[in-house]
């Protein structure tokens, strides 16, 4: 079996972070938005949605190169599975926005790659200070994550079933995440790493709201 060097993983994370972009991935499961009928959204409402959805798409892109970057930072082989079987759970999270921003026909964040490759160098510096610390970091950010969605469904127009459909199930597979790592040994977070994640994730969802 070949042995891969570090420029050959390097170039295996460019080559998934060109793949994350352009959609070449495919969901494991279906959408659970088929299930539902397309509604009449105002455009107020439509607004909303296009907004919170483009938001969801840019947090699971987020999601993609955080748990790569962790993956590409341990050097610990069965964390380094943990984090790659989290980074594929995710593709059907990122792929289900994706149609039902199509669907609303609005784009995706023009800011994603950006945010991709932000993302990544903090889930490689996270893995880099230890193990115990990057599933840490893998907790709070689910958690956070999951306080997000639930003000989405609050705000989300009532109508909009498909987008309410889609949140649900993320809600639910992020608190299985965020319990995944707190098993494997997850370490708490100071509480300035907290501030400054809340932080830099109102920054992402205020822009990729409206860009």
């Amino acid at each position: 079996m070949r042995s891969f060097n570090s420029l050959d993983r390097l170039l295996n994370e460019v080559q998934h972070f060109l793949d994350t972009l352009t959609h070449q991935a495919r969901p494991d499961r279906p959408n659970p938005a088929a299930m539902y009928a397309e509604t009449s959204l105002n455009h107020n409402e439509k607004r909303q949605s296009q907004g919170f959805m483009r938001v969801n798409h840019t947090g699971e892109i987020c999601a993609q190169a955080l748990y790569r970057g962790q993956a590409f930072g341990t050097e610990n082989k069965t964390l380094k599975q943990h984090f790659n079987v989290a980074a594929n759970e995710e593709v059907d999270h990122l792929e289900w926005c994706q149609e039902r921003l199509q669907e609303l026909a609005t784009h995706t964040s023009y800011l994603n790659p950006l945010w991709y490759i932000g993302a990544f160098i903090i889930g490689y510096s996270a893995a880099r200070l230890g193990d115990a610390l990057s599933l840490g970091f893998v907790e709070e950010t689910e958690q956070q994550v999951i306080r997000h969605l639930e003000r989405h469904q609050q705000d989300l127009p009532m109508n909009d079933h498909k987008s309410r459909a889609i949140v649900a199930v993320m809600q639910t597979d992020e608190a299985q995440h965020a319990q995944d790592a707190k098993t494997a040994g997850a370490q708490n977070l100071p509480l300035i790493l907290k501030l400054l994640m809340q932080l830099q994730s109102k920054v992402m969802t205020t822009t990729a709201y409206y860009l």
